[in-house]
């Protein structure tokens, strides 16, 4: 089973962990979901490392927590047709590919890139809230 090169704005399933779970104790996520890559970083070890936001169908509590996902681009990525968030005040970071990437169908571990400027959206506001001290991240173990 081959997995993708971990780019930015490659849209994967993942099993995320959100941060208020893993304040509770939990380790593995509760649901795979699409999550956007937002970075990855190859590491002296010879380890890849990578950031991804989750997409949710919950609407953001403060808007600029998550950033809507157009009708078209759901589509065309295969996603369903309910409205969509990528949630860019928290992230999960793990060593590509991990035991938490999970196949869409067999072999197949992707939907698509996010659009280039939708995407620069996500990573500008994600930037945002790390600035701000605010950003949640949660590093995942093998």
């Amino acid at each position: 089973m081959a997995f993708p090169k971990p780019e930015p704005g490659l849209v994967i399933r993942y099993a995320y962990l959100w941060h208020e779970e893993a304040g509770k104790g939990y380790e593995e996520g509760t649901k795979d979901r699409p999550c956007v890559i937002i970075v990855s970083t190859e590491e002296a070890e010879g380890e890849t490392l990578v950031r991804v936001a989750p997409i949710t169908h919950g609407p953001p509590i403060e808007a600029a927590e998550a950033v809507e996902i157009p009708e078209l681009t759901k589509e065309r990525l295969g996603l369903d047709d309910a409205r969509s968030w990528v949630v860019v005040s928290e992230t999960n970071l793990f060593i590509w590919p991990g035991p938490d990437v999970r196949p869409i169908q067999p072999g197949k571990f992707t939907y698509g890139f996010l659009p280039p400027k939708l995407f620069t959206q996500v990573r500008d506001q994600l930037i945002a809230f790390y600035r701000a001290k605010t950003h949640k991240s949660t590093r995942r173990t093998e």
